[in-house]
């Protein structure tokens, strides 16, 4: 395996996701190249042209079925992520970041293909508990944690809390009670910039998250947890970004905060059992974009963690990973139905019925996809377009300058690869048009994971007048 994933789909050979081709001459074509479906989920096929099917099912029927917006979710890709991530680290526990995508079917898949679980607040956490998810398994973190969050934390007793800021120490440890204990790490900013996107960069020292190595801070905190009895801490926490495609960040985390574990143990005395490198492995959202080379990265990460060790005379730490969008990301296929076609200002505009309240990434981050014309044959002729959402808002882009097919026109369906992660999760309730409802496909089948958000659940919660 080259990279995440070496896909083995319906055409019979593996497409090499580090492509130089973006495919875009082709893209309106009426059949899908093997390149052009590289970021599309292992299972897809075409048996007719235009007509994709994931898992087995026609897009068409999920979008008859369910109506649109609607998420598709592969099931069988999902699993496959999960044991491509276990069988390269085989001697570190793999936690599936529950923020990118997260329901009761996806908590229940993670935990029978032997991962855990990364949750960042009492929702997620709840869920997961509800869907039967072991709390031993589950590590709570994130910047700011509620009283709440900490609360049903200790209740459930996960596995781990990341301490984030100095203030969680006292408040952790009062609420344990002189009786008990709580495992926890401690989140370090290694201060490495790394990421896709400067609001998706975790690692540097102007940003929210963890504390600095270099001005003292997390050397401070962690004096401060070997000194309650309450808190028992096992390791070091940290998370250097999202969409990272180089091996190399992640070898310079390792040194250093292996360098912090060393110095630990020279003044505490303490060896630190694990070591956590979050997630962010980054992954392609159109054919010809990078991947993160997973098997690169953990045979590298692996060598230097064990030599840094054996240069500082320690012993090796049990390693953790989170992957989330790398799992749930191109599991998913977001499904839209064309509303209108405008030509204005020498432009092409194809409007659908879905948009930013669905997936704000594009607004966030410039985020760029390949939405492509399902569900007919369409011209062989590409034209460039920009496919747009319903809201009132002229940063409401779905995807910027692609081509999809020139006859396209009201009524057509359009599905968006790669839309697993950070869609529905980050789902807002702008214009009140409310929420899609996720599918899950596998062997041929469709069944309903999250139902469509109504009118009523939103008047439900209007209680005032």
């Amino acid at each position: 395996m080259a990279e995440l994933p070496v896909r083995q789909g319906s055409f019979g050979h593996a497409a090499h996701l580090l492509s130089t081709s973006t495919g875009a001459s082709a893209q309106g074509a009426a059949t899908a190249t093997a390149e052009e479906l590289s970021v599309w989920p292992a299972s897809t096929g075409e048996p007719r042209p235009g007509d994709l099917t994931v898992g087995g099912v026609a897009l068409s029927e999920v979008a008859g079925r369910y109506g649109t917006p609607v998420y598709v979710l592969d099931e069988g890709e999902v699993r496959r992520r999960c044991r491509t991530y276990r069988d390269a680290f085989p001697e570190a526990e793999i936690h599936y970041a529950a923020k990118a995508f997260l329901c009761r079917a996806m908590a229940h898949w993670v935990e029978e293909e032997g991962l855990g679980l990364d949750v960042c607040s009492a929702g997620e956490l709840e869920l997961a508990v509800a869907a039967g998810f072991p709390p031993e398994r589950i590590v709570l973190h994130g910047n700011v944690k509620t009283p709440h969050d900490l609360k049903q934390a200790l209740a459930y007793g996960v596995g781990r809390i990341v301490i984030d800021s100095p203030s969680e120490i006292a408040r952790i440890a009062a609420a344990v009670g002189p009786d008990g204990t709580q495992k926890v790490m401690v989140r370090v900013v290694p201060g490495i910039s790394a990421g896709g996107h400067e609001k998706i960069r975790t690692g540097t020292e102007d940003q929210k998250f963890g504390l600095s190595i270099s001005d003292g801070y997390a050397q401070h905190a962690i004096a401060r947890i070997l000194d309650q009895p309450q808190l028992e801490l096992t390791g070091l926490h940290c998370h250097l970004g999202s969409q990272i495609t180089e091996v190399e960040p992640y070898l310079a985390a390792v040194y250093r905060m292996v360098d912090l574990m060393a110095s630990l143990y020279e003044q505490h005395g303490v060896v630190l059992e694990e070591l956590d490198l979050g997630g962010g492995h980054g992954i392609p959202y159109r054919p010809g974009e990078r991947a993160m080379d997973l098997t690169r990265l953990a045979r590298t990460v692996r060598a230097e963690l064990t030599e840094a060790c054996a240069e500082a005379g320690l012993t090796v730490p049990r390693l953790i990973i989170e992957p989330g969008r790398a799992i749930a990301g191109p599991a998913g296929v977001a499904l839209y139905r064309v509303v209108s076609v405008k030509h204005t200002g020498g432009r092409a505009f194809v409007a659908v019925d879905g948009g930013m309240s669905d997936n704000p990434r594009p607004a966030l981050y410039g985020v760029r996809y390949a939405p492509r014309l399902v569900g007919r044959r369409g011209s062989a002729t590409p034209a460039p377009v920009t496919v747009v959402g319903r809201h009132c808002e002229s940063g409401d882009v779905v995807a910027a300058d692609v081509r999809l097919p020139d006859d396209v026109r009201a009524g057509d369906l359009i599905a968006v690869p790669v839309a697993g992660a950070y869609h529905l999760s980050m789902a807002s309730g702008y214009n009140l048009v409310g929420r899609p409802p996720v599918a899950a496909v596998r062997d041929g089948r469709a069944r309903l994971l999250v139902r469509r958000e109504t009118m009523e659940d939103i008047r439900s919660r209007d209680v005032g007048l």
